[in-house]
């Protein structure tokens, strides 16, 4: 088979440059291959078994057309200096307008027209008082919530778009190599199980998402793709009361908060802030079981959710940091018999476990029924354990009662991003027809960010056809 652009993985960055080759009127034939489903085909089964089934041969939130896109909480930031490192390469205006380009196509496809965060000056400036006073750093960025079942309404609308323009996608098949030959990226050899093909194109765009940054790891150190050991975050999602979060949630939306606590100074931060949402489980390749949190337009809950990232950047000898962190969740899989632990904070500092007929007189009831009450520490590496409690305490701080006895830390939340590709600026590698996007490349993180960088390469690819 032999296509004009071949996009190994359908999530953000990958759809949306086919988006932009279409917008810009290229006749390239394109060809998305998705080991996933048709997003209307996905389905998690845990509505009816109210538990996690472990579904082979991949968990649906994390895989197909839109990855895990179309079951996140759907916020798109609107600002470059959320979403990762990209501005780092292409420069922060030109970050801003693409996202801002971006933004209206998420538009035009039915997102919600109010954006949250805007306005309220004098509120956000007293919270940031409080941040400065807690030695923490407020990124005060404006977010478009599409909501976990309208992303799926917008993500439907998209695939379909794409079918009846004429781009090819090929659901159920896995890449599963490269194809190269004197230093250039020919195609990529791909599976359902059954059947294998080999696909050969001018160009080859690997946007396969977090849950392939371990793929991708793997092919750049066998085929000699020039990398460099990125970073992973360890951390932990936690729940409060909304009443804890109310001025944050009414006057931010989401409260993105950055310290660098002692006594090691990582940096730790805010992520994926979810205002009556719900915590939820992701299900990685080995039955690797994380946690994350979901947040819908029309079905609430009494309760606020949102990670706590610790970063870990490591230095030689040592190159596998995503081993690392998936090391961490392993163990406390482990602990937890395959499901998502959950602890008290206050527990934590008194250092006990937390017991279920304590969660069940507590007043942050969990809004993950199968997550298993134990004890975390026992598998979080120290320094990230301290770095958490430290800024846990320091956004106290911020928000009273974000510390207290009751507050929930679920385990494991883990982000896996590739080893950073090292790539130019119109996203060349050091392979010659092999391009890297979205969160697999290590440069971005997020929606919004992802859907830019495809934006980018989209405009490259169609921009040689002039």
């Amino acid at each position: 088979m032999k296509r004009d652009v071949v996009i190994v993985g359908a999530g953000p960055a990958g759809i949306f440059t086919a988006i932009e080759m279409l917008k810009r009127g290229s006749r390239r034939r394109i060809l998305i291959v998705e080991k996933g489903e048709a997003i209307e085909k996905r389905r998690c089964p845990k509505h009816q078994t109210k538990r996690c089934v472990s579904c082979k041969p991949y968990c649906h939130i994390t895989t197909g057309f839109s990855g895990a896109g179309a079951f996140s909480d759907g916020k798109l930031s609107l600002s470059y200096e959320v979403g990762g490192d990209l501005p780092t390469l292409i420069g922060a205006e030109k970050a801003q307008e693409t996202i801002d380009y971006t933004d209206q196509i998420y538009l035009s496809y039915g997102a919600d027209a109010h954006v949250e965060g805007l306005g309220n000056e004098e509120e956000v400036k007293a919270i940031r008082r409080r941040a400065i006073q807690a030695g923490l750093k407020l990124v005060d960025c404006p977010i478009r919530h599409l909501g976990t079942e309208k992303a799926q309404e917008i993500y439907y609308a998209i695939e379909q778009d794409l079918l009846q323009k004429g781009v090819e996608i090929l659901f159920g098949y896995a890449c599963t190599d490269l194809i190269l030959s004197d230093g250039v990226c020919r195609g990529v050899c791909i599976t359902n199980g059954k059947d294998s093909q080999e696909i050969f194109a001018d160009h080859v765009v690997v946007a396969t998402g977090r849950r392939g940054a371990d793929w991708l790891e793997k092919l750049c150190a066998e085929h000699g793709i020039a990398h460099a050991p990125g970073t992973v975050d360890i951390g932990v999602r936690v729940e409060v009361r909304n009443e804890v979060m109310e001025q944050v949630n009414n006057v931010l939306y989401e409260s993105k908060l950055i310290g660098y606590p002692r006594p090691f100074k990582n940096k730790v931060r805010t992520f994926c802030q979810n205002p009556g949402g719900f915590v939820s489980q992701e299900n990685y390749d080995n039955d690797l079981a994380v946690v994350n949190g979901h947040s819908y337009k029309e079905r609430k809950s009494s309760n606020t959710n949102l990670a706590i990232l610790c970063s870990h950047n490591f230095t030689e000898p040592f190159n596998q940091p995503i081993a690392y962190a998936q090391k961490v969740g392993e163990l406390t899989n482990l602990l937890g018999d395959g499901h998502i632990l959950v602890q008290r904070f206050g527990d934590i500092l008194d250092g006990k476990r937390t017991w279920p007929e304590e969660l069940s007189q507590s007043n942050v009831r969990p809004t993950l029924p199968d997550a298993v009450a134990g004890d975390i520490t026992a598998a979080m590496p120290y320094r990230a354990m301290i770095n958490i409690i430290s800024f846990i305490q320091a956004v106290d701080h911020v928000v009273p009662g974000f510390a207290s006895y009751e507050t929930l830390l679920y385990s494991p939340e883990l982000k896996f991003y590739s080893n950073r590709v090292k790539m130019d600026e119109n996203f060349d590698t050091n392979i010659l027809g092999l391009h890297c996007l979205g969160d697999s490349s290590g440069w971005t993180r997020g929606l919004m960010m992802a859907s830019a960088m495809g934006v980018l390469m989209g405009r490259r690819l169609a921009a040689e056809e002039a």
